[in-house]
């Protein structure tokens, strides 16, 4: 009777503890710091009005490591991203930076493309190519004709990254397009911000977030 009572305790408590909700942020499923910036960062949804206030500090995503605040999912296969940013302020750094990232992992040095909108307007498709190697200009970037961007679109097919953007009112427009073939398995996919200043945390708002995948 007691190995009996023992078993079905065990049982409950699996059972207990399987059923717990996963917290999520909206349509992410967790944020973390990357890079251990020396201030810490943010990431929060609004039920109510469906938006993503993002905090973040950090020194730069480039060279060979990054300091940011990020907010993501794990996704596999293709797929479609696309939202609204805004920073809230006038900022500290002309080259504080909101926007999408495709990562391999969470490591600060790890391989990506992002679509980056800056704090003086200039919007840009970057990435590293493998880890630990440092970014490039202009090598490594694929800078928008038009600025002060309010939509920003980043699309999967397989290998090839396509950035897309648009001014607030206007339709999106292609900026160019990237093969990384070494971003495979599930990836990291989601909204960040860099402060572009260790000693500051800027904050941008993130509305009509999208993840699209196609239908197997």
């Amino acid at each position: 009777m007691r190995t009996t009572n023992l078993f079905l305790l065990v049982v409950a408590i699996f059972l207990s503890i399987s059923f717990i909700p996963t917290k999520t942020i909206g349509v992410f499923q967790e944020s973390q710091d990357v890079g251990k910036p020396k201030l810490a960062g943010s990431s929060q949804y609004d039920k109510k009005t469906k938006e993503y206030t993002l905090k973040g500090s950090g020194y730069n995503i480039w060279f060979e490591r990054d300091e940011f605040q990020y907010l993501f999912k794990k996704i596999s296969g293709d797929f479609t991203v696309t939202a609204d940013f805004e920073f809230v302020g006038t900022g500290t750094d002309p080259h504080r930076k909101v926007g999408w990232m495709v990562r391999e992992s969470l490591d600060d040095n790890a391989s990506h493309i992002s679509a980056v909108a800056h704090g003086d307007g200039l919007t840009v498709f970057q990435w590293r190519v493998t880890k630990g190697m440092a970014m490039r200009d202009p090598e490594d970037e694929i800078f928008s004709p038009e600025k002060n961007i309010q939509t920003i679109q980043i699309e999967r097919k397989g290998d090839e990254y396509t950035m897309r953007v648009a001014a607030k009112g206007d339709a999106l427009q292609t900026v160019g397009s990237h093969t990384m073939s070494n971003l495979s398995g599930p990836l990291f996919v989601g909204l960040y911000i860099c402060s572009h200043n260790p000693e500051k945390v800027e904050e941008a708002i993130v509305r009509n977030v999208q993840i699209v995948q196609p239908k197997s």
